[in-house]
């Protein structure tokens, strides 16, 4: 054999040898994870015409009557009213308005899924034919979307039901806006033996098929503040009269900038954002008090507690500066602050898996940039591992403008709403196979 044959030979066998490496490392990685080959067909399943019209007919109408937080009688009404039709049984109410449904052997492990259903104080803007029914109430923010995609999931779940190694713990979930439904319904003590939650949310910004998540925090904690500076009012022509609460009130804001700027980590991304302000009613006079209010956000809870601990310091050592008292309300029994959510990495790892499968490499953003909004999906979070992702629901027209959540001109695609419910049904079904085996030893 010539010395360039002989190499040539060496080449050949180099090249069998990387190729069989990698057939056998994709196989390990597919046999490491869970055999789903039931499942594999949901996406097809909630495209289908049946599935698909229903849940667009279900969506509409939770659309025209829109309810807010605790107040989702209608709703829950109409979801106790598919799961009936669908042989589910659930608990209600849960949470004043809140239903629990269950699917699968009633028997460990258990995994939830979660939905909220209130919508906003918000007139809509949007002239469709299933535009809101309501005065001042929209689902702005995609929350008729969520339950519906949580009624399709139920809808295939249920159809595959003997094939669930387990159960299916379904979250109709009231108050999500502001009010902090989540906490109402860990308390309920309803999800004591779920062992996973998992949630989404729409993004009217990202393409239909596409999702968003992370490992680790991926939306901020937040929080309210309310402050009442009192001094005493008098004649603007003559100040020294009076103790200026304005004054205090002003200096009491500048000093909450120092807080991100001066106090807290550069790698550790925080807001502080006074955006109320109300004093006085004339030009000429002293008010004998001020308003102030705001928002405080961070990714991590010891961060979170620590601006919470110094807003109040500032606006009463800055009031006392000034002459002036001041209180500070956090609103926690009207409007409680949310922890900050954060993804469970297992779950990041297993959510990755099943989204790749189903729509491909390409449309699945495992690593996006956290945002500064706030989720009370964290309370389920901080009692039980959870999993919060991120739903494309681009609109098909190619308007330049791209209404965002909470706005009046708010309009989803519900090309949408199979992929919200597909996924759900496999993120739960797949979970519940993989844990089997570990519960029982297979």
């Amino acid at each position: 054999m010539t010395s360039s044959s002989f190499k040539f030979k060496c080449f050949q066998y180099f090249f069998i040898i990387i190729f069989m490496l990698h057939v056998y490392a994709a196989t390990s990685i597919l046999s490491s994870s869970p055999d789903n080959s039931s499942f594999n067909n949901f996406l097809e399943i909630a495209k289908s015409p049946e599935v698909f019209d229903w849940m667009v007919s279900i969506r509409r109408k939770i659309h025209e009557n829109p309810e807010l937080g605790y107040e989702e009688f209608d709703t829950s009404e109409r979801i106790r009213s598919e799961l009936d039709k669908m042989g589910i049984p659930y608990k209600h109410p849960v949470a004043i308005t809140g239903v629990i449904g269950f699917i699968g052997t009633g028997l460990p492990p258990f995994v939830a899924l979660r939905a909220d259903m209130d919508a906003l104080p918000i007139q809509e803007m949007v002239e469709w034919e299933h535009k809101s029914k309501v005065a001042g109430k929209m689902h702005a923010c995609g929350h008729d979307a969520h339950a519906t995609m949580l009624l399709g999931a139920a809808k295939i779940l249920k159809h595959h039901e003997k094939e669930i190694q387990g159960t299916v713990v379904l979250v109709f979930q009231p108050a999500e806006e502001g009010s902090g439904g989540a906490r109402k319904i860990v308390e309920s003590g309803v999800l004591q033996n779920v062992t996973a939650i998992f949630g989404l949310h729409i993004a009217p910004e990202l393409p239909v098929g596409e999702v968003a998540s992370r490992s680790g925090p991926i939306l901020a904690g937040g929080g309210r503040f309310e402050a009442k500076i009192s001094g005493k009012g008098g004649h603007a022509a003559i100040p020294h009269h009076s103790i200026d609460p304005i004054l205090a009130a002003s200096n009491g804001i500048i000093s909450l900038q120092q807080l991100v700027s001066r106090e807290a980590d550069p790698l550790d991304t925080q807001v502080v954002t006074v955006a109320k302000f109300q004093g006085g009613s004339t030009f000429n006079v002293i008010p004998d008090y001020v308003t102030i209010g705001g928002t405080y956000r961070a990714f991590s809870k010891q961060s979170f507690d620590q601006l919470r601990l110094r807003i109040e310091q500032i606006i009463v050592g800055q009031a006392a500066v000034h002459r002036c008292n001041a209180t500070v309300d956090f609103l926690d029994e009207v409007k409680p602050s949310y922890p900050p959510t954060v993804n469970d990495g297992d779950l990041h790892e297993h959510f990755v898996n099943v989204a790749v499968s189903m729509l491909g490499i390409n449309n699945v953003k495992s690593a996006m940039t956290p945002a500064m909004t706030s989720e009370d999906f964290a309370f389920y979070q901080e009692v039980i591992p959870g999993y919060f992702f991120i739903l494309g629901v681009k609109n098909a027209s190619h308007k330049r403008f791209q209404p965002s959540l909470h706005s009046p001109y708010l309009q989803i695609n519900e090309d949408g709403l199979p992929y919200g419910a597909a996924l759900h049904a496999s993120l739960a079904s797949s979970y519940l196979l993989k844990h089997h085996h570990h519960v029982h030893g297979v």
